[in-house]
């Protein structure tokens, strides 16, 4: 099996009010955050997806712009899937800055050939920080062309066809999970 790592930083941040990615928490923007855990992980290859082209873009990503139009982190991964050049996409968001290192190994490590692994927390699949296999890329396709874009809805399908197995997160993990929608969220934010 091989490993690509997909940075969702597409979001609109209404709620926050600016771009998540340029928000700094402990000392860095959220986006160099992320991009640091994931080339922790030896990843084959890191790509962003956006809606744009950000500012913060560093040259050693490759960059997938979303279709227009935009069904948020549903075109990213939808994008990922297609262009990827290896067997499986870890999926990161942006907005998830408890995240650590030995989590996403976790899921690497539960990962089987042609099968991807979404964490669940209190039954609610964590779709913006899981594993799926280039095999899902027709499921998330189809999801696209359809009216249904919600990923709780594709991971039940992807579920059901064995693509994805659900992983329980424990209580005292369920942190790491976290994504930050306000700065009201997160009073750790520098705002």
């Amino acid at each position: 099996m091989t490993f690509s790592a997909l940075l969702l930083a597409g979001g609109e941040s209404r709620r926050m009010g600016r771009d998540k990615a340029m928000v700094e928490f402990e000392g860095a923007p959220l986006w160099r955050r992320q991009l640091t855990l994931l080339r922790t992980l030896a990843v084959e290859e890191i790509i962003v997806s956006a809606r744009r082209i950000p500012d913060w873009l560093p040259d050693n990503v490759e960059l997938l712009l979303d279709d227009s139009p935009s069904r948020g982190p549903l075109s990213g991964l939808a994008k990922a899937l297609a262009a990827m050049r290896t067997t499986h996409l870890l999926a990161l968001a942006v907005d998830m800055p408890f995240m650590v290192a030995e989590e996403l190994r976790e899921l690497f490590r539960l990962a089987e050939p042609g099968r991807g692994v979404v964490p669940t927390i209190a039954g609610r699949a964590e779709p913006l920080a899981a594993i799926y296999p280039v095999e899902a890329a027709a499921e998330f396709q189809a999801a696209l062309a359809g009216s249904d874009f919600s990923l709780q809805s594709l991971v039940r399908t992807l579920t059901v066809t064995g693509k994805v197995k659900l992983m329980p997160v424990a209580r005292s993990a369920a942190f790491h999970y976290r994504n930050a929608n306000s700065v009201e969220d997160f009073p750790e934010f520098n705002a």
